[in-house]
């Protein structure tokens, strides 16, 4: 088999040459709990006002400010409890002349209250209050639709749903939700030198990581993933396998068969299947070799047998295909600014993505490369949330530079930033 000319394409035209396919999935409708990951296939309009009533966002007592006015520490002025109400219950009393109602978190504002006072704010008597400061209209008061009014667009079409776009949804009553179908994804790992998990080692044999690494991958993002093994180290019974996942998945992945050796089968696979290739080489470090190509509306990955290397592929290029044939708006993955704590002396011919960990030490962010960082490694995967990018002709960088970071796994980094 002829040796197979590359020419490699920056990293961001490769990202633009897969989003830019005209490949995108049907829109389907699911029920509200089991909406989380999917895109919103429609824009949600607000069909009620929301707070739907002016209500207290705390525990208090619901007065006229008007009666409030010349209080003070020196001349504290009584009201009289005339009702106790809670959220859900609605107060049948008018409010009259240094009067209020106890009012709890949320509960709809009396007739004629126009303020909350909280209950720190005063001193309880027997069914009586005093306050030592004056209130204005409206103080501690949620006004009817001051968050959303009726047509507002509350949640945009391609937008991603998440737990808070839930709470949306079940507000305005969404049982079922209009949404774009998830691709389903084959993952295909090649090579001879490939043990299943449970296979004893054997001389020159390693044990396939790269297939349930991918596969893990694409059920993190919500993905239905079928497994396929090529039973023979050849051309014809990796055509044939590739060919089946092809012609029942929307997207392919094969991992492993994508350099320029004489084993490697994928670009006679992809001619036999008709495929476009749009590119197969990137100028980046690790994973320069990966592959991509479209084949009858489906995407076809050829990503690097080292491990390192098929990972950055997957976040790189098969994570922004996925969102936009779901319709995302956002599909690029989120970048964000560190500091580097470690020197990382090696040159740069080809933008360099390094995986790291990313930190956040309560004024900024830090981060570190994750141990061993050569492409073949694996274990240096399994303690990075991020990969650290570094752009090619450079000659290495020292601590305290400020590099760009792409997060790869941020909940580690959200629950810091909450604490």
């Amino acid at each position: 088999m002829p040796v197979e000319k590359r020419h490699p394409i920056p990293v961001t035209e490769a990202i633009q040459r897969v989003v830019k396919q005209d490949i995108f999935m049907d829109k389907t409708q699911v029920k509200l709990n089991d909406s989380l990951g999917y895109v919103l296939a429609e824009d949600i309009v607000a069909t009620y006002e929301i707070p739907r009533f002016d209500k207290s966002p705390y525990d208090g007592f619901a007065i006229r400010a008007k009666d409030s006015e010349g209080a003070s520490g020196d001349h504290r002025i009584e009201f009289k409890v005339i009702d106790h109400i809670g959220a859900g219950s609605v107060s049948e009393h008018v409010v009259g002349d240094h009067e209020a109602v106890r009012i709890m978190t949320g509960a709809a504002m009396p007739e004629g209250a126009d303020a909350v006072v909280m209950l720190e704010q005063t001193t309880e008597g027997e069914g009586t209050f005093t306050l030592r400061k004056a209130f204005e209209p409206g103080d501690n008061v949620s006004k009817k639709g001051e968050e959303t009014t009726v047509g507002d667009v509350v949640l945009q079409k391609g937008q991603h749903i998440n737990a808070g776009a839930i709470a949306v949804l079940a507000t305005y009553g969404y049982t079922d939700v209009p949404v774009y179908q998830k691709p389903s994804v084959a993952v295909i790992a090649t090579g001879s030198e490939l043990l299943d998990v449970e296979d004893e080692l054997e001389p020159g044999k390693i044990r396939n990581s790269n297939g349930p690494m991918v596969q893990a991958l694409a059920e993190k993002i919500g993905l239905n993933v079928d497994t396929y093994k090529i039973q023979q180290d050849d051309l014809e019974s990796s055509l044939a396998v590739v060919k089946e996942a092809a012609e029942s998945h929307d997207i392919v992945i094969t991992t492993g068969g994508v350099s320029v050796g004489d084993y490697d089968y994928l670009p006679e696979i992809y001619q036999q299947l008709n495929a476009e290739v749009l590119f197969n080489k990137v100028a980046m470090r690790p994973g320069s070799v990966t592959t991509v190509a479209v084949a009858d509306d489906t995407y076809l990955f050829g990503l690097s047998g080292n491990p390192s290397a098929c990972y950055t592929g997957f976040e790189l290029f098969v994570k922004p295909a996925v969102f936009h044939m779901m319709g995302a708006t956002r599909i690029y993955p989120q970048v964000v600014q560190a500091t580097l704590m470690e020197d990382f002396k090696k040159a740069n011919p080809f933008t360099r993505f390094i995986r790291a960990t990313v930190t956040f030490n309560g004024k900024a962010m830090t981060v570190v490369p994750s141990g061993f960082n050569k492409s073949g490694a694996v274990v240096a995967i399994a303690h990075s949330n991020a990969m650290i990018m570094l752009p090619g002709g450079s000659r290495g960088y020292q601590a305290g530079y400020t590099v760009n970071v792409i997060l790869t796994d941020s909940s580690a980094l959200e629950a810091e930033l909450l604490i």
